[in-house]
């Protein structure tokens, strides 16, 4: 059911709108037609009531021999039939009575001072209040309105008007009306919803935009009043945000700077002591605390690096990470790939690409890396030959500090940053890092950028 509903607030604005209507039209109409056929059968009961209690006193003043004679005398039309008949045609047809006719027939037949012994009335159906069961003049009581009465002989005097025909055009002025309704509505509804939807969808665009590393752009405030305060009270939450982002890079820089020069001091010192075997520990003790220093302020600055964003050759970028690791005897291998010009920040990319080459070569044997450009994105995917990661973990890994215990413990190097970093480098270009164990063995990590 979900799926039908529009999702957006135009979409929803508009079909509650037009359900109300709906709704509210089908009951004005019952209304008015049902008003209609009233007016209807009133224009027509007066003067039936009128012209047959006429006639019904004429016909009671004729002796009974000289009745038939008279109604044979009595100019038939079109709109009125008289007749004398031992059962009144409703009785007989079984017509459903019309009560509310009928008091009002005898009430009239009394102050005429015409003597009767019953009276039966029908209406066209639908009109009035109707008692007695349905019968076989059903369909021609919807055009005619029956009158009877019973005279003293036990006779019936029977008689039949023509009701006004209904108005066919009316159902044709009242869907024109409707349509006229919507459209005016629908116009007004249309417009009120694109004057709150659009500065929603500004906020929309801003949030998504927003990287942190730049001012966002602000919201420029229009529409209804309470949008305006909700979108000033967003431009004034990244402003607030973007503050305390600068406060924490400030203070990452004076925990950087206090921690560095008690690690080179602590070097110096390790690097005088004896014996040689615990100095060489300590040295590296300290060494991997600086490195893990150095990673955790990489990855906390990622978002906010300062470096400009200027056009790179990803292909040639690669090629020169490969290299340096070619230069050290790693087993690192770039496959040729075609140029793949594209704006990104050089020097953190360039970590990041590091970062998936020195995984594959250190713990998946050796590293192959290829450069793909595809519709609308330029993948950077490195390849190797070692055991994978169990799928289960495929996600963890990317999360700061995880590390798989079994082929990555620090005693064979890594904190469990390198690929937090490049999963923070893809995100920051407003990218993407995906892992995935290959068919053939090995594990494959993507780092996808959009053009």
């Amino acid at each position: 059911m979900r799926r039908l509903l529009p999702s957006s607030l135009l979409g929803q604005m508009l079909l509650l709108i037009g359900a109300a209507l709906l709704v509210a039209q089908a009951v004005n109409f019952a209304f008015i037609l049902n008003e209609q056929q009233k007016l209807s059968l009133a224009r027509s009961e007066g003067p039936a009531i009128g012209r047959f209690t006429q006639a019904a006193a004429v016909v009671a003043a004729t002796p009974p021999a000289g009745r038939p004679l008279l109604l044979s005398a009595h100019p038939r039309g079109p709109a009125a039939a008289y007749r004398l008949v031992p059962e009144s045609r409703i009785d007989r047809e079984r017509i459903k009575r019309n009560s509310a006719i009928e008091e009002r027939l005898a009430a009239a037949l009394r102050e005429a001072r015409v003597p009767v012994r019953a009276v039966r009335a029908a209406a066209p159906m639908g009109i009035g209040r109707m008692d007695g069961p349905p019968g076989h003049g059903h369909h021609e009581a919807r055009r005619n309105l029956f009158l009877a009465a019973q005279l003293d002989d036990g006779s019936w005097l029977d008689a039949r008007f023509d009701a006004p025909r209904a108005d066919r055009w009316l159902i044709h002025r009242l869907a024109l009306a409707t349509a006229m309704l919507f459209f005016l509505v629908f116009g007004a509804a249309w417009w009120i919803a694109r004057r709150l939807a659009r500065p929603l969808r500004d906020l929309t665009r801003a949030a998504d935009g927003f990287r942190g590393h730049a001012p966002a752009e602000p919201v420029t405030p229009r529409g209804p009043s309470d949008l305006r305060r909700a979108v000033e009270a967003f431009n004034a939450m990244n402003r607030r945000t973007l503050a305390l982002l600068d406060e924490k890079d400030r203070m990452l820089g004076a925990i950087g700077h206090d921690l560095r020069t008690p690690l080179a001091s602590l070097r110096i010192r390790a690097e005088n002591m004896g014996p040689e075997e615990e100095r060489e520990r300590l040295v590296a003790t300290v060494e991997e605390m600086a490195a893990t220093l150095e990673d955790i302020l990489t990855l906390a600055r990622t978002g906010r690096a300062r470096e400009p964003v200027r056009p790179v050759d990803l292909a040639a970028l690669a090629d020169a990470v490969v290299e340096e690791f070619r230069e050290l005897g790693a087993a690192a291998a770039f496959e040729p790939s075609p140029r793949a010009v594209l704006a990104v920040q050089p020097n953190l990319l360039r970590r990041a690409l590091r970062n998936l080459v020195h995984n594959a070569v250190g713990y998946g044997g050796g590293a192959t890396v290829t450069v793909e450009e595809r519709a609308g994105e330029i993948e950077l995917r490195v390849e190797d030959e070692g055991p994978g990661i169990p799928a289960d973990r495929l996600d963890d890994v990317l999360d700061p500090f995880r590390r798989l215990e079994i082929s990555r413990n620090r005693e064979s190097g890594g904190a469990g940053l390198g690929l937090a970093i490049a999963n923070a480098v893809a995100l920051a270009h407003g990218g993407r890092l995906t892992l995935a164990n290959r068919a053939g063995g090995g594990l494959r990590a993507s780092l996808v950028l959009p053009k």
